[in-house]
């Protein structure tokens, strides 16, 4: 075990936007607290310039996940929950064009992109392969530096052990590892959505919680919709053809809906062959993903390369178990962000240290648990469906080509759900009693597969198919 962090369901589902939450969402969240600390030192209005040095993958691959797009934005003041999507891309443009960044919406400083981002593809600093440096020089003559890791999944460290509030806050069920999570449930009777839900008043009240993790969901259905009916390329060089609005008019065949609900109606129409249930899993993975690769907003699930697993495999619940209510969702959500926390505690969700079986395969896990639990499966068999999903993205590797979060992520989010899904219709026909293979055993085997794994097939675009596929190859 790693450590013992507190973490709430709003810690492992973040609302943000593309492409990346340890590239994108992380250095955004970064560049706020850069600003909060010039702000509330009283020296943003002697500020003069500031210099960005990113390193080791946040430089390797930082323009593919608009890492500087996210610093630009996230220095201008700007938040990625609510900032308008439409504007990610002229705000950065005139900020180039102009040279004249306006730090925190308040502070006019001259900024010069080419000479003050700094990409520094050949050093990385020893916390973690994720950082960046922020100098800040004033008027007087001082300077401030402060250095920020972006560990995965939206979180971010500047090397220490945050404090988290640790003293004030106290679980009712505190849980680090799978085996303490089913202690709790054999000694309560409790689900584990219900542990969750019942550690939540820890930071907020019961009806607190259930809105925000109904606003987690109506960001999820809200991107799933659009991705769903959203054509074109995506952007970064790679002309990658979004699928997803295309597969969706060919499924419905002509069929006719004005909003979500007449929507999944739509879909219900059609049956439930195991072709068409399969067709619409991966349509509603790929929509998500074309959203995140779009700068689209986005929920993490854990991290945004893996956002569209657990919202396919949810919304696959959600049509084809005519189970859309409120209280099915948030049992879904509990659920799944407490497989997160484990894998978090205990291993990693970021890429950078552990390859994309730390992002899709974390995620699979997620979404098998959250699936069994609410196809009434017993505590033991939501833990073994997780196991089962992991089992089977051991060692898989992050090689994104061109440093875009596109090939093979998208499709990648299509095998996760799937897999899901399967992993948790084995849990439900399994003893889990009979079980050889415990969620601990395969959350510390991913932690030493990560440490072994070389680093090049670590989100660094240094390895598989980032150098194996020319730039110019279609995706299909």
């Amino acid at each position: 075990m790693k450590n013992r962090e507190l973490l709430s369901i709003f810690d492992i589902f973040k609302i943000g936007i593309g492409p990346s939450s340890s590239h994108t969402l992380g250095p955004w969240r970064a560049a706020q607290q850069f600003v909060d600390v010039l702000e509330k030192s009283n020296t943003l209005s002697k500020l003069e310039q500031i210099n960005v040095l990113l390193y080791g993958s946040l430089a390797k691959t930082g323009k593919g996940h608009g890492t500087d797009i996210a610093i630009l934005l996230g220095l201008s003041g700007d938040d990625p929950v609510t900032f308008d999507v439409s504007q990610v891309m002229p705000k950065v443009e005139k900020i180039k064009s102009s040279s004249v960044l306006k730090v925190g919406g308040k502070k006019r400083v001259a900024f010069d992109y080419a000479s003050h981002m700094n990409f520094l593809y050949a050093e990385s600093l020893p916390f973690h392969p994720n950082a960046v440096t922020f100098h800040a020089f004033f008027a007087d003559g001082t300077a401030r530096s402060e250095t920020y890791y972006s560990i995965g999944g939206g979180f971010v460290s500047q090397g220490k052990e945050s404090k988290q509030e640790a003293m004030d806050i106290e679980l009712t069920f505190p849980v680090s590892t799978a085996r303490e999570l089913m202690v709790w449930c054999m000694r309560t009777g409790l689900k584990v959505s219900e542990i969750v839900l019942e550690n939540e008043h820890a930071w907020r009240t019961e009806r607190q919680t259930q809105e925000g993790v109904m606003m987690l969901f109506r960001t999820i259905r809200d991107c799933i919709y659009r991705g769903c009916h959203t054509e074109g390329k995506l952007p970064g060089g790679l002309h990658v053809e979004r699928r997803a609005a295309r597969l969706n008019r060919k499924l419905l065949q002509g069929r006719t809906y004005t909003d979500y609900d007449s929507w999944i109606a739509a879909i219900r129409e059609g049956g439930n062959s195991f072709q068409y249930t399969l067709d619409w899993v991966s349509c509603f993975a790929l929509a998500v993903n074309e959203e995140n690769a779009s700068f689209g907003r986005v929920v993490t699930a854990p991290t945004n390369g893996a956002a569209g697993v657990i919202p396919a495999v949810l919304q696959y619940f959600i049509t084809f178990y005519d189970s859309y209510q409120e209280e099915k969702i948030i049992e879904f959500i509990a659920a799944a962000s407490e497989i997160g926390s484990i894998f978090k505690k205990g291993s990693t969700i970021s890429a950078a240290m552990g390859g994309c079986q730390a992002e899709i395969g974390v995620s699979s896990a997620m979404a098998a648990a959250a699936l069994t639990e609410c196809l009434g499966g017993s505590q033991r068999q939501v833990l073994m469906a997780a196991e089962i999903a992991m089992e089977h993205h051991l060692g898989l590797t992050c090689d994104p080509i061109g440093g875009l979060v596109q090939i093979p992520c998208i499709e990648r989010n299509t095998m996760g759900a799937i897999k899901a899904i399967t992993a948790s219709q084995l849990a439900l026909q399994t003893n889990p009693d009979k079980a050889k293979v415990s969620l601990d055993a395969v959350v510390n085997t991913m932690w030493e597969t990560a440490q072994d794994m070389n680093v090049k097939y670590k989100e660094t675009s240094d390895g598989g198919l980032a150098t194996n596929i020319p730039l110019s190859l279609p995706e299909c």
